[in-house]
């Protein structure tokens, strides 16, 4: 998975990141959806643990284009979880009580608690991004934003949270042909919004910023992720990978029982 993973410091050109590769991977999708299932009963119970134990906690940022496969990705890596310990936060046009705060006054309440998964459906980057392209901001103001975000991201993790960043790298061609399924497919209608045709002639500027920010905030406490998504099957087995070695790498176990309650066996 380190080959997805964006070493800290390290310049980002994402016309060299294949929207469609699949390697580590014999390449067939019936092998990776079975591989995605067998990962999947290995989250649960890791989830299970996080949820018991209380010590820790994961944030999973998801960011990209429409059409990438946030919801999709969502969909399929958490199927089965127990949603007592999961938990989605979307991040949406500011409010005029949010716009009127710092941008990361809204991020702190959605922060996961101890022993919770919380999955950002776009997220704080949304204030490096969709802020640079329609020039909402000054660019000294978007830019210092790098630095807040990086100092920001240490401080949760140093409060006790895996933060996981994933990119959904989509093919502009491959957002051509989902966004036409979704005019076509009157189950999908609700999916599509006229905006999504006027943010996709911004694609180059927001691949731009979206190298930019990636190689800005790609950090040894917060790392990125460029998940390649034209293939949904590998880009739910990649995300679904790197988090179970993530949580994996915490060696949970089950807390014991408190002192006062070892008396108790025999009720």
């Amino acid at each position: 998975m380190k080959n997805y993973q964006v070493r800290p410091g390290s310049k980002v050109d994402l016309r060299e990141w294949k929207t469609d590769d699949t390697s580590g991977s014999d390449g067939k999708k019936q092998h990776g959806n079975d591989r995605l299932a067998q990962l999947r009963d290995e989250l649960e119970p890791l989830q299970e643990l996080l949820y018991a134990g209380r010590e820790h906690s994961v944030l999973v940022v998801l960011q990209g284009m429409d059409s990438a496969g946030k919801d999709g990705t969502i969909r399929r890596v958490f199927e089965g979880v127990n949603p007592q310990g999961v938990r989605v936060a979307q991040f949406r046009v500011p409010t005029a009580l949010e716009a009127s705060h710092d941008f990361l006054w809204r991020i702190h309440p959605q922060l996961p608690a101890k022993g919770e998964i919380v999955i950002f459906n776009r997220s704080h980057y949304e204030d490096v991004l969709v802020t640079r392209v329609h020039r909402l901001v000054p660019e000294a103001v978007w830019h210092r934003r790098f630095r807040e975000i990086n100092e920001f991201e240490q401080m949760v993790v140093a409060s006790g949270t895996i933060i996981l960043k994933f990119f959904l790298h989509l093919g502009e061609e491959e957002q051509k042909l989902r966004l036409k399924a979704r005019l076509d497919d009157r189950t999908k209608h609700w999916k599509f919004s006229a905006g999504d045709a006027q943010e996709r002639k911004l694609w180059p500027k927001y691949m731009r910023a979206y190298q930019e920010a990636v190689e800005q905030t790609s950090t040894a406490w917060a790392p990125w992720y460029i998940v390649p998504s034209d293939r949904k099957w590998f880009r739910d087995l990649l995300v679904c990978t790197v988090l179970v070695d993530a949580l994996k790498s915490l060696r949970m176990k089950y807390p014991p029982l408190p002192l006062e309650f070892k008396g108790e066996r025999g009720v």
